[in-house]
């Protein structure tokens, strides 16, 4: 999950995401949303929802989608309609969100850990299949930072093995690969509409969709404690709906979203321009593929002190993720990795990411930039 990074709307600092600027861009149509919902009187599992479920399947290419509460929630809900369940072992990397990893051990499950493509931050396929066992039962690619993984082979190896790919999208809502946005290749995916995402609501939310029609009947029942008529559970669920509120408010940024991604991609050229000739590590983007920079993340070994530096001139950039869930004091020592997380620990101690949103100007980019290069003229990195 990724921090807010807003102390109020009256924050003269530079955000690193920026949703209270996102409300105001679209604030009548969002405020006729939320009135129309509490108008209705109905605020869970409603025709928004069901409205918007449809729609945000139709943008990503599939038949289905399931509205839930959170992110999280749709991963869990993905690996428990596919049957994934205690003891079996679920293949991911360790440089994510906490909450992939949280999500595999909702349902029992053991997390494994692959290592990532130093380019990319990838999941990379090359030290996948070293990681299989007679347990393993799924695997899930994480579109990190917008940047889509490499999905044919992961798809080929996969498939080759019999396990589910569980697409995690949740930094990737509309980028594509090859011929497809991601969320379509896997048989199941997974999305976050936490506020600071590409496509945000304005509190938790979540979709798993798939075009598997038995996976998405067994994904609507287990949202709901297993009911197929109220009251009534035919199987072993639980609650984990997205509500009318949080579906009415995205299906208005839903129509905002190609648009939004496009200033997005924008303002990360004009970052690349601004920072090439630095030595700065700029972001690296995947032939054959669409970067949606949800984030737009850097890299150099004096990280810490450019973040120090930044932050006193009042410039809110973040570090996605500080410490690799393989090092974190609940993981620690009890996950299972593959042979060396070097480009995984390597990138933690590096990566910084800078401020990016729609609704981010060329000036704050620029005072930005400049900050940066005169940290850098200072330090010789």
């Amino acid at each position: 999950m990724d921090s807010l990074c807003t102390e109020g709307a009256n924050n003269r600092m530079i955000l690193c995401s920026n949703p209270y600027a996102q409300y105001l861009a679209h604030k009548p149509e969002l405020d006729e949303a939320i009135h129309r919902v509490l108008d209705k009187g109905w605020y869970i599992l409603g025709e928004e929802v069901k409205t918007f479920e449809n729609e945000f399947a139709t943008y990503i290419g599939l038949s289905h989608g399931i509205g839930v509460g959170s992110g999280t929630e749709a991963i869990h809900l993905a690996l428990a309609a596919s049957d994934v369940g205690h003891g079996d072992e679920v293949i991911t990397v360790s440089h994510t969100a906490v909450a992939t990893v949280a999500a595999i051990e909702l349902t029992g499950a053991i997390p494994v850990f692959v290592d990532i493509e130093s380019q990319y931050y990838t999941l990379n396929p090359e030290k996948l299949e070293k990681m299989i066992t007679p347990r393993t039962k799924a695997v899930i690619p994480v579109h990190l930072y917008g940047q889509p993984a490499d999905l044919s082979p992961i798809l080929e190896i996969a498939q080759k093995h019999g396990l589910r790919v569980i697409e995690d999208c949740a930094q990737a809502t509309g980028a594509t690969y090859r011929n497809g946005r991601v969320g379509s290749f896997g048989d199941m995916a997974c999305f976050s509409f936490y506020p600071t995402k590409n496509l945000g609501g304005l509190g938790d939310g979540g979709i798993v969709v798939t075009a598997n029609d038995e996976l998405a009947q067994k994904a609507r029942l287990l949202r709901e404690y297993g009911w197929v008529e109220r009251y009534i559970s035919h199987a072993r669920g639980w609650n984990s709906r997205l509500d009318e509120l949080q579906a009415a408010i995205l299906r208005v940024k839903l129509r905002y979203l190609d648009g939004d991604n496009t200033k997005r991609t924008e303002i990360a050229k004009l970052y690349d321009d601004n920072l090439r000739e630095t030595g700065i590590s700029i972001p690296n983007c995947r032939r054959d593929a669409s970067h949606v920079y949800h984030l737009y993340v850097v890299r150099l070994r004096r990280r810490d002190d450019l973040w120090t530096f930044l932050k006193k001139r009042g410039i809110g950039a973040l570090i996605h993720y500080p410490i690799p869930v393989h090092l974190q004091p609940a993981y620690r020592g009890r996950i299972r990795c593959g042979d060396g997380m070097e480009e995984t620990e390597k990138a933690a101690d590096e990566i910084l990411s800078l401020p990016i949103y729609p609704e981010l100007t060329e000036t704050e980019l620029h005072t930005i930039t400049a900050a940066i290069q005169k940290f850098l003229e200072k330090n010789d990195d």
